[in-house]
């Protein structure tokens, strides 16, 4: 609500623009979050069903593994019941990327590593010609290159960012510049050292990702960190934050690192503390209960909720909606970074909500008031 001050401010790296379907990745573009399903993909049904929650989640982009023809026999229902656009994973068996492309995905992600000769390459990219699909090249330092691991003798940033440039020149060769490109790992460092070197080496759009980070909790600590840190240096242009837990998860957490940086901005951002003697009110099953009870609201906007005087009435002065813990079983409700009125704890929740929603609404009918002006001056 108070806008971006000069100290946040992220120079975001300068790359050139793609589209995936109609959702463009670099330039200017915003910062996509895209998952993964783990269905089977040939469940045509259940990828359907995840990708629509993903999607609900706020997902930008959805990929699919394509193993088997019968993963892509099934894509074309998937890409027909899809809101988002979707790329299919491609490994091993070039055909079928061929075979994915002629069902519609929007993107092919290929590995170097894994997917033929160069010729093979080829007929893909023809493929992707035809049917206006981008590419997206993706090292993984689990899946290097013979010869690089023979060069380097390990997975190191070297060999992946020369996988990375050995291949965009297969494609640009091919005048191909439909493509964005990652160097994945597990190893915090080893993925971001790659990151930076391959970030000077090209101007291609980057998807970020930690690979195999782990489960919930370890998994969304490693994305934190490598994402955050490659995202505050201005690096990325869309992410994944791979989790051993549901896809829908995967895009929560990957708005949150976008929101805790300033970069993307979608539904309601919770400051809250982490509670103490000093609360008012349970802090803790509060949060929890507004979280789900929030999860509908996709306008962005902030909510404090501090169990005390202590910092309560100054975080408040940020948010759009506040509640600070007082005594006597009430609190203090700030509107606009103001006090506005008491309110009984056992109120609160629903009460909160009930503003939240409020406020949501006149943001949205501000938004489409300032559009209709903007169009009317046209």
């Amino acid at each position: 609500m108070h806008g971006i001050r000069p100290w946040r401010d992220i120079d975001r790296r300068k790359s050139r623009k793609i589209k995936v379907g109609p959702v463009e990745v670099g330039g200017d573009a915003p910062i996509s979050v895209q998952t993964m399903t783990n269905t089977i993909t040939s469940d045509a049904r259940a990828t359907i069903e995840q990708v629509l929650r993903c999607a609900e989640a706020g997902a930008d982009i959805v990929r699919v593994s394509c193993p088997d023809v019968e993963s892509t026999a099934a894509l074309k229902e998937i890409v027909r019941e899809s809101p988002v656009p979707i790329v299919a994973d491609i490994h091993f068996h070039y055909k079928r990327a061929i075979e994915a492309a002629e069902a519609g995905a929007a993107c092919l992600r290929i590995n170097p590593g894994n997917i033929g000769s160069q010729e093979r390459v080829r007929e893909v990219i023809r493929a992707a010609k035809d049917h206006g699909c981008s590419m997206r090249i993706g090292v993984n330092a689990g899946s290097l290159e013979k010869h690089l691991l023979e060069k380097y003798a390990e997975p190191c940033p070297e060999a992946m960012v020369e996988s990375g440039l050995d291949h965009m020149k297969i494609l640009q060769d091919n005048d191909y510049h439909e493509f964005k490109i990652s160097v994945k790992a597990s190893d915090v460092f080893l993925a971001a050292a790659a990151y930076q070197q391959i970030a000077d080496a090209c101007d291609a759009p980057i998807h970020l990702g930690i690979t195999e980070a782990g489960g919930f909790v370890g998994g969304t600590v490693k994305s934190a960190i490598g994402l955050g840190n490659l995202l505050w240096m201005g690096i990325g242009d869309t992410l994944r934050v791979s989790l051993s837990a549901d896809p829908v998860e995967e895009v929560k957490i990957g708005f949150e690192i976008l929101k805790a940086l300033g970069l993307r901005h979608r539904g309601v951002n919770i400051i809250s503390c982490p509670s103490c003697a000093r609360q008012g009110f349970d802090v803790i099953k509060t949060v929890e209960a507004l979280e789900k009870r929030l999860e509908h609201v996709k306008t962005p906007m902030s909510l404090s909720i501090i169990g005390c005087v202590v910092n309560g009435p100054g975080e408040a002065l940020m948010t759009d909606v506040g509640f600070t813990g007082g005594g006597a079983g009430s609190g203090m409700v700030y509107l606009a970074g103001k006090q506005d009125h008491k309110m009984d704890n056992d109120r609160m929740i629903d009460h909160i909500v009930e503003l939240v929603e409020k406020r949501a609404a006149e943001i949205e009918d501000e938004k489409a008031r300032e559009a209709a002006a903007s169009q009317a001056a046209e």
